[in-house]
């Protein structure tokens, strides 16, 4: 096994997503808030589409041009932005895009900086590339998000970082101000800016900027797993500068041949269903305020800021010193299934735990409820 591989750590979430299955394979009820997903479908017309495409269209390889001039719209109706479809990617996920992003842009043994506590794939596809990640501790005094100052202090200066607006597992977001003293300090200093914006669209205030207002020449990665329900489509985007648009495309080629055809037919469709997915943000809204209101009654209190995406980052250290066997026991005692911040801080985890709240309101309801049950029978070790 190379050194590479084997400073990939594990996905926890993926190990508890499994407990749970198994759980419901013995035929016991899962409430599932351990994994990054909406626990509904593509919207309605969407699936209409996939449908109908099925019994009319060849599966075959290939690009929806549409689909590219289609997401170009979309930056223009969110951010008054102008960008030239041929700029945009299509990619199996933002996870795809990120591997296109690591490949095109950086040879083994770069120094590429993200916050931590931060989404651990990041972390580990940096390292199984050869790279190094430099993490900057982030806490409650930034927000949980990093700073131009803090960027500004990295010696020597690394070659790229990676933001995250809103993120995972904190929900924090950079406002304007902080993007454009980050671009700033990045341009100044010659780092490369990937900016993933996979949650754009699930906000419980003001929406989120994209990077590409502040830098032009940024790497944008988004998704249609999370604000258009998409999850196990695997579809997402890259937006690249127009000078580097077609390596991403000969590398996309030569590592993935082209993303779903069906996946690229129902995204055309879900992007125009913005009325059905916001009712659905308008559900988070509701099952994260229950969380916000009924966790400190059950002693929780501490939490990240959850402007956007569907999660809350909350500290158990007077409950537990290991989340991970706090999670455990919660799912195999009652079956809510949440998740370690072992997943996202490798120093401080173990004290954290993220909730996912993309469950509908009932299960939100359904599973304070187990929750208190559990915590009143239990001592905390």
């Amino acid at each position: 096994m190379s050194d590479a591989a084997a400073a990939v750590e594990p996905f926890y979430a993926v190990e508890l997503n499994r407990l749970a299955h198994q759980r419901e394979r013995r035929g016991l009820p899962v409430i599932h808030m351990e994994v990054g997903q909406p626990s509904g479908g593509a919207p309605v017309a969407a699936l209409a589409a996939a449908h109908e495409k099925l019994a009319t269209t060849p599966q075959g390889y290939w690009e929806s041009s549409a689909l590219c001039e289609r997401i170009a719209g979309l930056y223009r109706e969110r951010h008054g932005l102008t960008i030239d479809p041929e700029r945009i990617v299509l990619t199996m996920g933002a996870s795809g895009a990120l591997l296109l992003a690591l490949a095109v842009l950086f040879s083994a043994g770069a120094r590429v900086a993200l916050a931590r506590p931060g989404y651990p794939a990041h972390r580990n596809v940096l390292r199984a590339f050869g790279l190094l990640p430099v993490e900057i501790d982030c806490d409650a005094a930034t927000r949980y998000q990093p700073t131009a100052a803090m960027v500004a202090a990295l010696v020597p200066s690394p070659a790229g970082m990676i933001l995250t607006s809103p993120a995972n597992p904190t929900g924090t977001m950079l406002d304007a101000g902080e993007l454009a003293a980050l671009a700033a300090v990045a341009r100044a200093r010659g780092i490369r800016l990937i900016a993933d914006e996979t949650y754009h669209g699930i906000t419980f205030g003001a929406p989120a900027h994209t990077l590409l207002e502040y830098e032009a020449d940024a790497i944008v990665l988004n998704s249609f797993s999370k604000y258009w329900c998409m999850t196990g489509w695997r579809l997402g985007w890259a937006v690249v500068p127009a000078a580097l648009a077609e390596t991403f495309r000969r590398y996309s080629a030569n590592m993935f041949l082209v993303p779903p055809t069906l996946a690229q037919h129902v995204a055309l469709a879900a992007l125009e269903e913005r009325e059905e997915l916001d009712r659905r943000v308008g559900d988070y809204a509701v099952n994260r305020q229950l969380l916000l209101d009924a966790l400190p009654q059950l002693g929780i209190t501490g939490f990240a800021p959850a402007d956007g995406a569907f999660y809350l980052y909350a500290d158990i250290a007077h409950l537990t010193s290991d989340s991970l066997v706090f999670c455990r026991e919660l799912l195999d005692a009652t079956g809510v299934a949440l998740n370690t911040g072992r997943d996202f801080d490798s120093l401080q985890g173990q004290r954290f735990l993220r909730i996912s709240f993309a469950v509908s309101t009932d299960e939100t309801r359904r599973a304070l409820e187990l929750l208190a049950g559990w915590l009143r029978r239990r001592r905390p070790r």
